[in-house]
């Protein structure tokens, strides 16, 4: 009778060790299923969030002044190159797109849920026209753009490739001493010798070479009235200053004077 109940025991031992067993199996198919509903429900969520079709940039806010960039030629950039989805596109990229315009001295970027981009824009402010070709800025950064979409009346400064920088330097030296007369530089050159010629709102050329250029145009200024009350009737063509002592004037023909 005792081996009888033993071994009754010994059998529901098994059997709830057997279903312990299978309860576990069941336990983590179960947790299986869940995890891969998870991960395709996951991935399907991903695969719709970053889908430019499901959800694509349909708006645009751009704020900033501006003159010579319009809202035509931002939407161009932005578009020039693949944008993606809210998710997906890189302000980054976006941002080097818009500063790749000529006219664009920075920019910055930001998504605006749930489908708006914002865009900000600070615009080049032209300080020179520079080898009546490019522009200098108030940076005094030279920067390429159309001449011709100039929409105000800039100096233009010339000179070698690497010197916008004393060029700028030049005509501000120079135009501070014109500003007692109440004139200013129109042109001014640079040669590859960094002799400096200027243009004087008057059309008058004062050649001042490569040293003393301030106390040769401040000579200029002195001289001049007492030029022009001597030869009334005769328009000065230039005057060239690269003297110790003196000046050298040359006249305009008579066609030239009216």
């Amino acid at each position: 009778m005792t081996e009888q109940v033993a071994e009754q025991a010994t059998a529901g031992e098994t059997l709830q060790a057997r279903n312990g067993q299978w309860q576990a199996i069941v336990g983590f198919v179960v947790f299986l299923l869940i995890v891969a509903g998870l991960m395709i429900g996951g991935y399907a969520l991903i695969e719709k969030l970053t889908d430019a079709d499901e959800m694509p940039l349909t708006g645009m806010i751009i704020q900033g002044e501006r003159r010579y960039i319009s809202d035509e030629d931002v939407r161009q950039a932005i578009l020039n190159g693949e944008v993606g989805s809210f998710f997906t596109a890189d302000v980054d990229e976006l941002r080097f797109r818009l500063e790749a315009l000529p006219w664009v001295y920075s920019a910055s970027i930001r998504k605006e849920w749930p489908q708006r981009l914002r865009v900000y824009l600070v615009e080049q402010e032209p300080f020179a026209v520079w080898n009546d070709e490019a522009f200098i800025n108030q940076q005094g950064q030279v920067f390429a753009a159309e001449v011709n979409e100039l929409a105000e009346v800039l100096p233009h400064l010339l000179g070698p490739a690497d010197a916008a920088a004393e060029v700028i330097t030049q005509y501000q030296r120079i135009s501070e001493i014109l500003r007692i007369y109440q004139t200013r530089v129109t042109r001014l050159e640079l040669s590859e010798r960094f002799a400096v010629s200027a243009w004087l709102e008057n059309g008058i050329e004062i050649r001042l070479g490569r040293e003393a250029r301030l106390e040769r145009v401040q000579r200029f200024m002195d001289l001049y009235p007492v030029i022009a009350a001597e030869e009334p009737d005769k328009a000065i063509a230039y005057a060239d200053l690269r003297y110790d002592t003196g000046i050298a004037i040359g006249w305009k023909d008579k066609e030239n004077n009216e």
